[in-house]
């Protein structure tokens, strides 16, 4: 497998190799290794960018100018199509679609820089870097906070996030991230939706679908979302270069002068679209093109709910693969566990060495992720992109060959 010294490991832990492909119930997988290998990239097990389609690729193959006709009428029908993942779309929804230049932070940053009023405070609900960023681009731009910090490994204490709201009536943002990409948390943003409801009915929802959007259903209007960010290389399975927002257009018609950025006013950015198709600066047509792709991608797969099965079967494989080869998750199963990145404890092996592994797994075409955690020593491994069962499966396998190939047999 890692050549000939490889090959005579491999013979050498046959046995075990194969209670693996028994215990998944899946044939040898050396013949999809090597068509990994083979890609000048390998295939992507990353929470984004990620592996696409090579649909999603070829559209991105001719040049439009951002002024075409032909091109303003894609930015238009990728924009009520995106408003379909999360249902609410239709003239009479109230809501929008505005893709921003940039990557996904630069989305958060718009939404905070622009919708918040100049002398308004928001509530930050932590439990990962992410929320941690919400909160540096606040501290940036000089928009007060109420910070509720919460450990990593769980989801926020419900009974904590609503006495803040009691304590602070004049919060005028409540803010939190859905799917936290430092551990793969899925936080409950319905029961905060409802805590919102009660405590704070006249401050706006802004939820952080970053790495779950399309991947995981979510209900924007049931939940009473007003601002909801996602990025282009994310569960839509599109590449970099820009983030889609999903805006309540009530509020923000309301937000005239609050931004405080040139590039990044998100009223700007809506009202160009909708009095010409155009956006405020250089858009990033060949990301545009093939997020339209992938918008009628997943449309065919069933959208947000077809490919939250597909996902959740890459995870199921993954995890349960894993686990027999010794690994444990850092997250337990419960409610909270998500399936767009896994994340696992290092081993205490003393041959373990997660650069080694992760190079011997890259020279073999799989591209896995480091750890974010900031108390504990691990490694995360995504289940979306253009992803199925069996190429979880080979990285399953591929995963044994490597810690074989590494000396280390986990109990």
């Amino acid at each position: 497998f890692f050549g000939a010294a490889g090959r005579r490991n491999m013979a050498l832990h046959s046995a075990r190799l194969s209670a693996v492909r028994t215990a998944l119930g899946c044939r040898a997988y050396s013949a999809k290794w090597a068509e990994y290998k083979a890609l000048p990239g390998g295939i992507l097990f990353t929470p984004g960018p990620l592996t696409t389609s090579a649909s999603v690729k070829q559209a991105m193959q001719v040049d439009w100018g951002s002024r075409d006709a032909k091109f303003i009428s894609a930015v238009k029908a990728m924009r009520h199509k995106m408003l379909q993942v999360g249902n609410v779309h239709g003239a009479d929804s109230g809501y929008t679609m505005i893709p921003m230049q940039g990557s996904g932070s630069m989305g958060i940053e718009a939404i905070l820089g622009s919708t918040v009023p100049p002398n308004g405070k928001v509530l930050i609900i932590k439990n990962g870097a992410y929320g941690d960023r919400m909160q540096k681009i606040c501290r940036r731009l000089g928009i007060a906070t109420v910070f509720l910090e919460f450990p990593e490994s769980q989801t926020p204490d419900l009974t904590a996030v609503e006495a803040a709201m009691v304590r602070h009536p004049e919060i005028t943002t409540v803010a939190v991230v859905h799917c936290e990409t430092t551990t793969g948390i899925l936080n409950p943003i319905d029961k905060i939706s409802e805590l919102r409801r009660r405590h704070l009915p006249d401050a706006v929802y802004f939820v952080d679908a970053m790495s779950s959007f399309g991947g995981v259903p979510v209900d924007v209007a049931g939940l009473q979302i007003d601002y909801l960010c996602t990025s282009s290389n994310k569960c839509v399975q599109g590449v970099p270069g820009f983030s889609v927002i999903i805006a309540n257009v009530h509020h923000l018609k309301q937000t005239e002068g609050w931004a405080r950025s040139l590039c990044l006013d998100l009223l700007a950015q809506y009202s160009g679209l909708e009095r010409s198709g155009q956006f405020n600066n250089t858009p990033p047509i060949q990301s545009i093109m093939a997020f339209k792709q992938a918008l009628d991608e997943i449309e065919q797969e069933g959208w947000a709910e077809g490919r939250s099965r597909r996902y959740q079967a890459n995870a199921r494989v993954i995890v349960d693969g894993l686990k027999g080869l010794g690994f444990q998750t850092y997250l337990p199963e419960d409610d909270s566990f998500g399936w767009i990145i896994l994340t696992f404890l290092a081993p205490t092996h003393p041959k373990w060495n997660f650069e080694r592994f992760y190079t011997l797994l890259n020279d073999e075409g799989f591209v896995i992720y480091p750890g974010k955690l900031t108390e504990q020593d691990c490694f995360r491994i995504g289940c979306i992109g253009d992803l199925h069962p069996q190429d979880a499966q080979a990285l399953v396998e591929c995963v044994a060959a490597t810690l074989d190939q590494m000396g280390i047999a986990l109990k």
